[in-house]
């Protein structure tokens, strides 16, 4: 059976759909905080289970029977996620998980100035502890974000960043796909597992490509960190946003690999649709 938590988020909800497409229902069963917040996957006949990162002993019986365990990173920034991937790695050993995939990120590093790279790459140590078959998705970094990363181009005229540097903009939605992809192949996908758009853009080239979608001239302007941190409105966010260009600036989020093309058995999708 393959089991996949976090089934009500965008992620490995796709992951989810892409499933259902390839394979019968009761293959299939999906971990929530919210079962309600399923129902339309209960609808279609999926086992929808309780279980919450938060709570261990919810944790056990949710995994129970997982040949593959589809294990979805905790996005709450506010969070200790590495312990909270701990306790949910220590119940699919209880449980007797076949095998674990992990949502990670291509710049799992333990010194990445973008706070999720460290956490990512920690979980990582405990996967390889944990005497489980392990595969850890590193996924590039989302296309979907420019949509406040690249800030708000189309009303002023200009993509201004304080920090740049190429990133593998990759389709979420290129990223679900290839991770059902994985899990249908039952194995052969050891370890890290970099899926990224096959090219890596600057936000200067970038700007160069909002100019075409958009049909007029789109500038680029590099700031003073000091500058754009003054500038933020959101100052819980702004630590946490400037790690990601630094991040960038130093080329964490450079890489870019084939193997989403073949998962995907065509080219995924390019930064350009994100900001079209």
């Amino acid at each position: 059976m393959i089991i996949v938590t976090g089934a009500t988020g965008a992620l490995n909800g796709a992951t989810v759909t892409h499933l259902l497409e390839r394979m019968p229902t009761s293959g299939l069963a999906v971990v929530t905080r919210d079962p309600a917040k399923a129902a339309p996957f209960a609808d279609r006949g999926v086992e929808v289970r309780r279980g919450d990162y938060s709570e261990p002993a919810s944790l056990p019986a949710a995994f129970a029977g997982a040949d593959q365990l589809l294990l979805v990173s905790s996005n709450d920034p506010t969070a200790d996620a590495t312990t909270l991937h701990r306790t949910a790695i220590e119940a699919a050993v209880a449980a007797g998980v076949g095998r674990i995939l992990y949502t990670s990120h291509q710049a799992a590093a333990p010194d990445n100035p973008f706070a999720p790279g460290s956490s990512h790459f920690a979980t990582e140590q405990l996967l390889a502890a944990s005497g489980i078959p392990w595969t850890s998705l590193r996924n590039g970094f989302y296309a979907h974000s420019l949509q406040w990363l690249a800030g708000p181009w189309r009303e002023t005229g200009m993509i201004a960043v304080p920090g740049d540097g190429p990133v593998s903009w990759t389709a979420r939605e290129d990223a679900a796909e290839a991770a059902a992809a994985i899990l249908l192949a039952g194995g052969g996908y050891d370890g890290p597992t970099t899926i990224t758009a096959p090219a890596a853009v600057t936000f200067a080239e970038l700007a160069e490509i909002a100019s075409e979608v958009s049909g007029r001239p789109i500038g680029y302007r590099l700031l003073d960190e000091q500058d754009w941190v003054a500038a933020q409105q959101q100052p819980h966010r702004t630590e946490f946003l400037l790690g990601f260009y630094q991040a960038a600036q130093a080329g964490y989020f450079a890489g870019t690999d084939p193997l989403l093309s073949k998962l995907l058995g065509r080219e995924p999708r390019a930064a350009r649709e994100a900001l079209a």
